[in-house]
């Protein structure tokens, strides 16, 4: 419940913050146009009367200003956008209306607020991110070499590429084929980016496998792998980017990362489509990614023992159990003759249920 006499709303961007106060006693409205410094900020709303509330929307300033207010002693809330009730018929938007919108929305107390981390869980959060990009760099890397080499009729057929033996390809068969001195030159431009994006990316996981390790994330990483296709990195990244698990219950933590399927029912008509796509986008490529693992059959291998041999003895039961369901899942799918992508968006959903499991058990 709402008990600050002061109700403030701030649209906050790169350079400027738009804010805006409403005073519950009075009712009068105070709006100014603020700086992004933090203490530009505090002192306008140390100026304003009785005690104040301030929310404001997540987005790419961070966290920073949360945490400054609140050392500060002022109350604050972090909103999440998507949750915000927005009028249909409202067709015009500035940063000085949504200022005014979001101090409505606190006193009425029809707000969303995010999961703020600490700053440790940030910076692991960062990390995992910088390592997602470092993936995507790499591929994109590797794509413009093999195109290279595509556009002039050469063609890798010795097995799988990006391997040891590819690499003595590329460097004894492929490149003697170029003779044009610009296209060797090309190809060594390339061939470097692939050598030092995949060195970049082998330090970041070196560093992830260190903190997943030694953590406050370590318990968490270690019960979640006790499922099939949760490696240590994909496990640090949950643990990351969930954040507190305790929040969600085995059925609303597929909502959070955007597996539900969308709905418009009305009446005795009811339309699903795709999934909504909403929440972290980074937790659910990992689901996606991980619930692959789980269509072939199962089998405990090396991998999986040793990392349960890490896990608590509850844990590995409860693992085993979620790897069996998800593959008898998998099982009718394909009986069902289901497409296969669909079909993995319905595992990586119920997968999602499964690490909750596991994640709270303690």
């Amino acid at each position: 419940m709402f008990t600050e006499r002061t109700s403030v709303g701030l649209d906050v961007h790169a350079r400027s913050v738009a804010a805006a106060a409403i005073d519950g006693v009075t009712g009068e409205l105070f709006q100014t146009k603020l700086t992004p410094s933090y203490e530009h900020v505090e002192s306008w709303l140390v100026g304003l009367p009785g005690s104040v509330a301030v929310a404001y929307e997540a987005g790419p300033t961070g966290f920073g200003l949360y945490r400054h207010l609140t050392a500060a002693g002022i109350r604050c809330e972090v909103l999440a956008p998507s949750k915000l009730q927005k009028p249909a018929g409202d067709r015009v938007k500035t940063d000085a209306k949504d200022a005014i919108h979001l101090a409505k929305l606190l006193r009425l107390d029809e707000i969303t607020t995010v999961s703020i981390p600490t700053p440790d869980q940030e910076a692991a959060r960062n990390l995992v991110r910088a390592r997602e990009d470092c993936r995507a760099d790499l591929m994109r890397a590797r794509h413009r070499l093999s195109k290279l080499l595509l556009r002039h009729g050469i063609v890798y057929y010795g097995g799988q590429a990006w391997t040891g033996k590819h690499d003595i390809w590329l460097r004894h068969e492929a490149l003697p084929q170029l003779t044009a001195p610009a296209t060797r030159l090309t190809f060594d431009n390339d061939y470097e980016a692939v050598l030092a994006v995949k060195a970049r990316r082998n330090r970041l996981d070196a560093a992830i496998e260190e903190m997943a390790a030694d953590s406050e994330f370590t318990p968490v990483v270690r019960r979640l792998g006790c499922l099939r296709g949760v490696s240590t990195l994909t496990g640090f990244g949950l643990a990351v980017e969930i954040g507190d698990w305790h929040r969600f219950t085995g059925n609303s933590i597929g909502t959070f990362v955007g597996l539900t399927p969308t709905e418009h029912s009305s009446g005795e008509s009811k339309n699903r489509g795709s999934i909504t796509k909403t929440g972290n986008g980074h937790a659910r490529r990992l689901l996606v990614e991980a619930a692959w693992h789980h269509r072939a059959r199962y089998l405990v291998g090396k991998a999986l023992r040793d990392r349960w041999d890490l896990a608590p003895a509850q844990a590995r039961v409860r693992g085993d159990e979620g790897n069996r369901r998800l593959h008898q899942r998998w099982v009718k799918f394909i009986d069902r003759r289901k497409t296969h992508n669909v079909a993995n968006v319905a595992i990586a959903r119920e997968l999602a249920g499964w690490c909750w499991s596991l994640a709270v058990m303690d």
